[in-house]
C-alpha cells in the first residue's frame, strides 16, 4: 500500500514524545513502520528473558508497534507493521530457523490491526493510553486461546513442555495482565499523557 494514501492520525502527531524525527515524506514512514516490523519479529524470536511468566512476549510486539505510531502515526500503520514481522518470520523460517510459538504469532499478527482500530478512538490523553492497553490484552488473548490450542491438542509439539493443566491456572491471568502492562508501557514509552497542544 502506497505510504501516500495513509491518512495522519492527528492529534496521535501531537501526542508523541518523539516526533516525526525529519520523516517528512512518505517513502521514510512506510520504511520506518517495515523497519519496526521487522523488529518486532527479530525481538520475538531472538530475545527470550526466560521469565517463566506466560504471555510475557507482547512486549516485544507492543513496544516496537508504538514506536512506529509515535513516528509515522498513519491510518494501517499497525496493518503494516504486524504484516512486516509476518513476512519476516517465514522469511526465518524459510531459511531455517526456528519459529516463534503458535501464540507469539498469533499476538503479533493481532496487535497491528487492533491497534489502527483502537486508535481511531484513542488518539490523545487516557484515551490514547486506554486504546494500547485494551489491545494489548485482545492481542494477548487471542494469543493465549492459540497456544492453548496447541498445547491441549498437542499440535506437533507447539504447545511446549508444562502440561496444559498447570500451564492454564497460571496463563488464564498472566496472558492478560501481561498483555495490559505491555500497552501501558509502550505507551508511557512513546506518547504524552497529555496534549502538547495545551501545555501538558
Amino acid at each position: 500500500m502506497p505510504a501516500a494514501s495513509l491518512p495522519s492520525y492527528a492529534p496521535l502527531d501531537q501526542a508523541s514524545r518523539i516526533g516525526p524525527l525529519g520523516l517528512a515524506h512518505d517513502a521514510g514512514r512506510l520504511a520506518a513502520l517495515v523497519s519496526l516490523g521487522v523488529g518486532a519479529a527479530l525481538l520475538t524470536r531472538f530475545v527470550n528473558f526466560k521469565l517463566g511468566i506466560p504471555g510475557h512476549h507482547i512486549v516485544f510486539v507492543m513496544f516496537p508497534l508504538a514506536l512506529g505510531f509515535a513516528l509515522a502515526p498513519r491510518r494501517a500503520a499497525g496493518a503494516i507493521m504486524s504484516g512486516s514481522a509476518l513476512a519476516t518470520v517465514a522469511g526465518l523460517g524459510l531459511a531455517g530457523a526456528k519459529m516463534p510459538g503458535p501464540g507469539v504469532l498469533a499476538g503479533m499478527v493481532l496487535a497491528g490491526p487492533l491497534l489502527d482500530l483502537a486508535l481511531r478512538w484513542g488518539r490523545e490523553g487516557p484515551r490514547l493510553y486506554a486504546a494500547f492497553v485494551g489491545v494489548g490484552a485482545l492481542a494477548n488473548i487471542g494469543a493465549f486461546v492459540v497456544r492453548g490450542a496447541a498445547k491441549y491438542w498437542g499440535v506437533g509439539g507447539l504447545g511446549g513442555t508444562r502440561p496444559f493443566a498447570a500451564w492454564l491456572t497460571v496463563a488464564v491471568w498472566t496472558y492478560v495482565i501481561a498483555g495490559m502492562l505491555a500497552g501501558l508501557l509502550s505507551a508511557a514509552a512513546w506518547f504524552h499523557l497529555g496534549s502538547r497542544r495545551a501545555g501538558t
